[in-house]
């Protein structure tokens, strides 16, 4: 239960959301997964009728068996990784915020449900929630989704919570400092001659919605600062990651660059291509490359079986001899620190997160 922080407080819940999952590796649990995850509007930004056709006559059929047997890859003993990493992250947040608040864990897409997080807030006497999309970079798809979605099922409870939502924290110390603490040592241990930092890529159209008219993608520097047009630009807010990341690890310039990886269709994503920068720095004589994926707080198919394993195989084929993957957050210490601070000072509940490690 949650408790009344001070007179007039109200009862304190924070809600972890990630992206989501499938139920199974096989290949009906991958299609229900993508079908509920690629008919979102903010996902695929195209009409609704074409949509649909996209999804259901040609991604979801086609795309679900080859999902399937890369899912099959990466998962373990107890099930999918994002689901795991993220309920031991779950764990170690409650025991730091104890009785301060009700933590609970929810997925945008398939399950725990999102529905089924707020509503177990509610049963708690939760009356004021914090919303934590477990998203270092704002995008419409994800972020932009989770928002609403939260917002459309708590307002029409006759009891409406009061929802505060925890921003993009891309450049937090406690993100960037904990990523930092984990990278460090791997990358000490690979002797990487290169490091690629690979976000999730992006649709162009969709980054040049979120930025000002004429600056996002209008010239190869607009990524180089973020300013007053690219605060909610997706893409700048990687290269500010990648930048702060860089000086924590002491990468030297030129040693070090930006990627994005995971494009779909035909449509022109943002560059460059992850997959087409490996197979290059192969080709040109790099032999050890390590490579961060700073996207993603959870190890998870999109870094362990794309990056980790078709990627890797990619390299060495080319001729280089290690491609290290860089493990993400998941829970370790550092993180869940991260989650009570990043919590606490960007929802106003500081009086009420306090953490104190268990």
């Amino acid at each position: 239960m949650c408790r009344v922080a001070r007179p007039g407080d109200g009862k304190y819940g924070l809600l972890l959301v990630n992206l989501g999952t499938p139920a199974a590796p096989d290949a009906g649990a991958v299609r229900r997964y993508l079908r509920e995850f690629l008919s979102d509007p903010r996902v695929i930004d195209i009409a609704a009728p074409l949509r649909w056709l996209l999804v259901n006559l040609v991604i979801a059929p086609f795309r679900a068996p080859k999902s399937a047997h890369a899912y099959a890859k990466v998962w373990g003993e107890r099930g999918s990784p994002l689901l795991f990493h993220s309920q031991d992250l779950l764990a170690k947040v409650r025991a730091r915020v104890g009785d301060a608040a009700q933590v609970e864990l929810a997925m945008r897409y398939g399950e725990p449900s999102l529905a089924g997080g707020l509503e177990r807030l509610r049963d708690g006497g939760c009356d004021r929630v914090a919303l934590f999309p477990l998203y270092p970079h704002y995008a419409s798809s994800s972020t932009g989704s989770t928002v609403e979605a939260a917002f459309a099922l708590a307002g029409p409870l006759w009891n409406t919570p009061a929802l505060q939502v925890v921003p993009a924290f891309y450049d937090h110390p406690a993100f960037l400092d904990a990523f930092g603490a984990v990278g460090r040592p791997v990358l000490e241990a690979a002797r990487a001659e290169r490091v690629l930092f690979s976000f999730h890529g992006l649709p162009e159209r969709q980054v040049k919605k979120s930025g000002a008219p004429g600056h996002c993608l209008a010239a190869a520097t607009c990524c180089a600062a973020i300013s007053a047009s690219n605060r909610m630009c997706y893409r700048a807010q990687c290269f500010a990651t990648a930048r702060g990341l860089a000086a924590r690890l002491g990468l030297a310039d030129g040693t070090w660059e930006v990627t994005f990886q995971s494009r779909l269709g035909r449509t022109p994503w943002i560059t460059p291509f992850t997959d087409v920068r490996v197979v290059e720095l192969a080709a040109a004589g790099t032999k050890r490359l390590a490579v961060l994926c700073p996207a993603f707080v959870a190890d998870c198919l999109e870094t362990l079986e794309e990056v980790g394993m078709r990627l890797r195989e990619d390299f060495r084929a080319r001729g280089g001899e290690e491609l290290t993957l860089v493990p993400s957050l998941n829970a370790t210490d550092a993180w869940a620190d991260g989650v009570v601070a990043i919590a606490a000072e960007s929802t106003g509940l500081g009086h009420v997160l306090r953490p104190s490690r268990a």
